[in-house]
């Protein structure tokens, strides 16, 4: 985070200079991504004061983790809150519109905006955009290892 400070950027200059998301920046900086090989120039060329260190550490696999105490921080607190307030409704759009399923949390984009709305107040526009993963009928004879025990 001090490379990105002594750049002066926002998380939004710098996905505009990478083609990432912002939150997908933040996610780099904060170590909850992992950084791609094909990235990394335009992310060194975005944020100068990242040193061979860092960006090798950016490109291991993460620990993604939170601390427990994060969700009392208010702005994590009213995301958690407006999830859980309109999760049946998402939860049950979805159904309808796409079967019995559930977004992914990991072939997944996200991204928070800044737009004046109409009457002229500034809005936050969180933005979940994820894969739609649709939950499988199990039957005994797609299952990979009980046809594996069959064969010996």
């Amino acid at each position: 985070m001090a490379a990105k400070a002594e750049s002066g950027k926002s998380f939004s200059d710098i996905a505009a200079e990478t083609g990432l998301t912002n939150v997908y920046v933040a996610q780099l900086m904060r170590r909850q991504a992992q950084l791609k090989p094909e990235t990394a120039p335009a992310l060194r060329a975005a944020v100068p004061g990242l040193t061979d260190e860092l960006v090798e550490q950016m490109m291991r696999p993460p620990f993604r983790s939170y601390h427990p105490d994060i969700v009392h921080e208010p702005a994590i607190y009213r995301l958690n809150e407006a999830v859980m307030h309109f999760g049946e409704s998402i939860k049950e759009i979805i159904n309808e519109d796409f079967g019995d399923g559930i977004m992914s949390a990991i072939d997944f984009y996200c991204s928070v905006d800044k737009v004046q709305a109409a009457d002229g107040k500034t809005r936050v526009v969180v933005t979940f955009d994820g894969k739609y993963l649709p939950y499988t009928e199990q039957k005994s004879e797609h299952m990979s290892a009980r046809a594996a025990s069959n064969i010996s």
